[in-house]
């Protein structure tokens, strides 16, 4: 299955777009994100990325660019079998086991909390889990290791929108209720982005238009 997906940022200054093919528990993503900034401390910049998640939902590759006016940035992370991360930034490498993370983080990206949900079902069954995060930072591609908590909250097939499921989401003091699809794609990230509707399937019944001649 292959999907394209667009998020607009709550704030109103980014956007991301992402192609998704979804394989059993694998997938892969590639994507681009523009953010306008907000001011000195959100800068603005463009990122793209291309991740790898095994049939296991763990995370095997992921490579990141990120520019501002000034600057162009570079990120490589790739798993080993034996659980250790390869970390190259082109001008310099380390490998690290990130305290027993599989799971990637990247800023201001609602795709990307996904991969916890998939990889746990949090979207399908009960579940609250502490997990160990690579969190990488935007533009700066900075990483450095997080505590984050998803706990499962109304799965698909209950509540007022049984296509969809409500996982909670808590990185120290913040908290956000992440809505998902039934592919535990983010529909909604309170305060981050919002999933911009497909045209096409929210409106079937709409008139096929002949272009003007």
């Amino acid at each position: 299955m292959t999907r394209l997906i667009t998020w607009q940022a709550d704030n109103g200054h980014g956007v991301e777009g992402t192609r998704l093919l979804l394989n059993g528990g694998g997938w892969r993503a590639l994507g681009r994100m523009v953010r306008a900034g907000t001011g000195p401390a959100d800068p603005p910049f463009t990122a793209s990325y291309r991740l790898v998640a095994g049939d296991d939902g763990r995370v095997h590759r992921l490579a990141v660019t990120s520019a501002t006016a000034g600057r162009e940035r570079h990120l490589t992370l790739n798993r080993t079998d034996d659980g250790f991360w390869l970390l190259d930034t082109g001008s310099g490498g380390r490998r690290s086991d990130f305290d027993g993370a599989v799971d990637i983080d990247l800023a201001f990206s609602p795709m990307f909390n996904t991969l916890p949900i998939r990889r746990l079902g949090l979207h399908r069954g009960p579940g609250d889990h502490l997990l160990t995060m690579v969190f990488v930072a935007l533009p700066e591609l900075t990483v450095e290791v997080v505590q984050q908590r998803y706990r499962a909250l109304s799965p698909l097939g209950e509540g007022e929108r049984p296509a969809e499921a409500s996982v909670a989401f808590a990185w120290d003091a913040f908290t956000a209720e992440l809505v998902v699809d039934a592919e535990a794609v983010v529909v909604s990230y309170p305060g981050v982005a919002s999933r911009i509707p497909d045209v096409a399937s929210a409106t079937p019944d709409a008139p096929k238009v002949r272009p003007s001649r």
